[in-house]
Order: structure tokens, then sequence, then C-alpha cells
């Protein structure tokens, strides 16, 4: 036979906890609960936010770097500071392209300019028009395949190489007249690594 202990009445000493108290542990134990999913969701959501946008850009990348061809744009400033190609303002129609391999590395970039940007465009290298070879198509038939480029068009052409001690870039230009106030630049700036 079992026996059941019959529950301890509350003693009439205990005063019953006022309301206001439970109130007072209902907001507290609230406040607690939200402070946790404060602390926890949020980064949580920012993880995942900055995971999903990770993934993105990476793909991004992708679509950028196996593109053949030019890509419309201007290349970034590290880009253009390690292969030493300034792109005077104003510049229209600018697009280039990056390859990069054990040997060596190369960046192609084409613009059109006005007069006075050709000539701040060939000063940042130290040169001028005068160190411009009439009929020189100095970029080679390689090079020309994997833009695009196509050096058959209404000229006058003319063209210089640039060529730097390692491991600064050696720069080929190309630049179109066929309309001197619209001279169109093409460059081909290698390195070594």
């Amino acid at each position: 036979m079992t026996m059941t202990v019959p529950r301890q009445a509350d003693s009439p000493d205990e005063p019953e906890q006022p309301r206001e108290d439970r109130r007072h542990m209902i907001r507290r134990r609230a406040l607690t609960l939200l402070i946790i999913v404060l602390l926890i969701g949020i980064p949580a959501g920012y993880l995942v936010i900055s995971a999903n946008q990770s993934r993105d850009s990476g793909k991004d990348k992708e679509k950028k770097y196996s593109a053949t061809g030019l890509t419309e744009g201007w290349p970034s400033r590290v880009q253009r500071r390690l292969y030493e190609v300034t792109i005077p303002v104003p510049s229209y129609e600018v697009a280039y392209y990056e390859t990069n391999n054990w040997k060596t590395s190369r960046l192609y970039v084409q613009f059109e300019t006005v007069p006075k940007g050709l000539d701040s465009y060939l000063k940042s290298m130290g040169l001028d028009r005068g160190d411009l070879n009439p009929d020189d198509i100095v970029i080679n038939a390689r090079d020309r395949g994997i833009t695009g480029w196509e050096f058959t068009g209404k000229g006058p052409w003319y063209g210089v190489v640039d060529k730097q001690k390692n491991p600064a870039p050696t720069r080929d230009i190309v630049v179109n007249l066929a309309d001197p106030a619209k001279p169109f630049v093409y460059v081909v700036s290698r390195t070594v690594p």
C-alpha cells in the first residue's frame, strides 16, 4: 500500500509574494531573454548576410576573370599602379583585361582621350609625341589576338615601346590619330614576377 503525503499548506507566517515582485521578475526574465536573443541573433544574422555577400562577390570575380577579351571600365587603382598605366582624365571607351601566369603578367588597356590627355599620358612615362614612331605597330599578334585589337583601320598609327628595367613593367603603346581631336591609345603593360 502506497501512502501519499499531503501537500503542506503555505505557512501563515510566510507572506504571499506581492504581484509587483512577480511583475518585476517577469520583466527581468523578458529583458534577459531579449538580451540573449540580441547577443546571439544579431551576430548570426550578420554572419549569414556576410557569407552570402562573399559568395556573390566570388561569383562576380569568377565571371570577371573567366571572361576573354576586354572588360568595359577602368582597371583598379592597384592594377594601374602595379602596371604603371595612367589613364588621363577625360578618357572615354576605357576597357581593360589582365592575364597572369608564372612567367609574365599583363594588363591590356585601351582608351580614347583628348590631345592634352595624350600629351599628359606620354609625359607620365617621360615621353612625348616625338617618341612615337609612325606606322610602328609594337603590340604583337599574340596580344592582339587576346584583346581582339586590329590595327588595320584608318590611321595614322604610331607606336613606341617603353622598356624599363625589371621589376618595372615594359609598356607597348599604339596610338591611332585618325581623329587628332580624339586620340585612341592601346597599351600592353607586362611585368615579370
